[in-house]
Formats: structure tokens, C-alpha cells, sequence
């Protein structure tokens, strides 16, 4: 029990310090905002600080982390819009090698997916290509492999108190390290928001994952509470997940956890 309380604490004081942090006089919000702050397809620049703490690991239990910086941008390009997000991790892994512990950046990713006019402004489609580079700074924090595939992205905002929608992505390897083993995995990220009141709402979106290459495969739920909050030029989207894994199969895969972020979305 004391190491699950000790990250529930963290997220609980992440909560805590930020909303301490945001003027009262800053905390109004409307169904716009709340409505888009949780949307991946939202097309305007953002950036975001996103942790994800993994409690426990199947096979080992092993705890982990990984912290990630990420932004994204709407562009113009071959005649159509598109919203190019980048992800760099810095991850705390487990060093199968030496047994301890390896701190350094992760393979860095990027995707840009083409927003497809649905006809309905509630509701946001886009597909298109994903790349990720191994940048790794060890092998224990990255795959070593030249990796790409695709993005597909939905999202639903047509009610004002709840909003739905999914990630999907998967992506193969085609160069990098001989030594290491080839990629070939998907992600799947189910994502549901409920509105409270006064910017609060609840959120699942636990991501689950399927490898090609081995079969193993990992199927967590998470139940989280998060905060928008509209500022002159910024809106301001914190929150915190604990996570479970009600399913999963393969070593290494996250048994427990807790994912938490500060998302900046700056519009127009």
C-alpha cells in the first residue's frame, strides 16, 4: 500500500499546487474551451509537460518513468491543413544490463495528421503519417530503430458535458541497430471527458498497446480529475489519472500507475 500512496500523493499535490498557482480571477471558462482543451485535433499551438509514472511492471515489478515534452502546431501544406505533434521523453527505465537504473531521452516521435473536413464542426477527424527516431541516449530508454506508420485521430465534442474520441496509432521499423529487435506495435487511446463544474471535469484515457512482434500486449482503465482554466492568451488544462491494467500478457508491461500533465493550448 505505501507505494501506491506515494504517487497518488504526487498527482493529489500536482492538482493542488496548480490550481493554487492560477489567479481566481483567471478560472473562468466556457463550453468552447472546456469542450476543445482535451482535443488532440485542436488547431492551435500548444505544448505540454505530461508524466507518466509507472508503478509496478509485469514479470519485475519494477517501477518507471517517463516525462514528456510535447507540442504541437497547425500548418498548411499540399493543399489542405494539418496538425504536426512531436513528442520527446525523458525516461527513468530499468537497465536489464547492469540491474539498476538508466535517466536520459527516449526515441523522439512525430506525427501530422491531415484534418479531413467532416461537415460537422463538432466533430474532428485526421489521419496521416508518424515517424520515430532513436534517439535514446541507452539502449534500456529506446528501441534503437528508424520506425513509421500512421496516426489516426477522432474527436467528438458535439455535447457540451461530454466529449469522446480515440488515438490510434501503429508504426514498424525499417533501419536502425541490427542487434536490436524490430518494431511492429499499435496503441489504441480511448479517450472520454465528463464536465463538472467551474472548468473541473473527469477523464478516462488510458492507453492500451498490442505488439506484432511478440504478442504481448497490455489493456489499462484510468479514472482521473482535470481543471481548464481560460486566461487572456492561454488556456490552462491540468490533471491527474491513476491507472490499472485490467488485462495484459508479456514482461515489462505497466501493471499500475499514475499519468498527470499541464497542457498549454494558445489560440488565435
Amino acid at each position: 500500500m505505501q507505494s501506491i500512496r506515494k504517487p497518488l500523493l504526487v498527482a493529489s499535490l500536482v492538482l493542488g499546487v496548480l490550481g493554487l498557482a492560477i489567479p481566481a480571477s483567471a478560472q473562468g471558462t466556457d463550453s468552447a474551451a472546456l469542450a476543445q482543451a482535451n482535443n488532440p485535433l485542436a488547431a492551435v499551438k500548444a505544448f505540454n509537460l505530461q508524466n507518466q509514472f509507472t508503478g509496478s511492471m509485469t514479470g519485475s515489478g519494477a517501477n518507471a518513468n517517463s516525462f514528456f515534452l510535447r507540442g504541437a502546431l497547425p500548418v498548411t501544406a499540399f493543399g489542405g491543413d494539418w496538425l504536426v505533434r512531436a513528442t520527446l521523453p525523458i525516461n527513468h527505465f530499468p537497465d536489464p544490463v547492469s540491474g539498476g537504473k538508466k535517466t536520459g531521452i527516449g526515441d523522439f516521435n512525430v506525427f501530422a495528421a491531415y484534418l479531413i473536413d467532416t461537415g460537422n464542426p463538432n466533430l474532428s477527424f485526421g489521419i496521416g503519417p508518424q515517424l520515430t527516431a532513436p534517439t535514446a541516449t541507452s539502449d534500456a530508454l529506446g528501441t534503437g530503430k528508424w520506425s513509421a506508420g500512421l496516426a489516426n485521430v477522432l474527436f467528438n465534442t458535439a455535447t457540451p458535458g461530454l466529449q469522446w474520441g480515440y488515438l490510434l496509432t501503429w508504426q514498424a521499423s525499417f533501419a536502425g541497430a541490427d542487434s536490436r529487435a524490430d518494431v511492429n506495435n499499435a496503441a489504441f487511446q480511448p479517450m472520454i471527458i465528463k464536465q463538472l463544474q467551474d472548468g473541473w471535469y473527469l477523464r478516462s484515457a488510458a492507453i492500451w498497446t498490442y505488439d506484432f512482434e511478440t504478442d504481448n500486449y497490455n489493456i489499462p482503465i484510468g479514472l482521473g480529475l482535470g481543471r481548464v482554466v481560460k486566461n487572456p492568451g492561454v488556456i490552462i488544462n491540468y490533471f491527474a489519472e491513476p491507472q490499472y491494467s485490467v488485462a495484459s500478457g508479456g514482461n515489462g508491461k505497466r501493471e499500475w500507475g499514475v499519468y498527470a500533465g499541464v497542457n498549454f493550448q494558445f489560440p488565435k
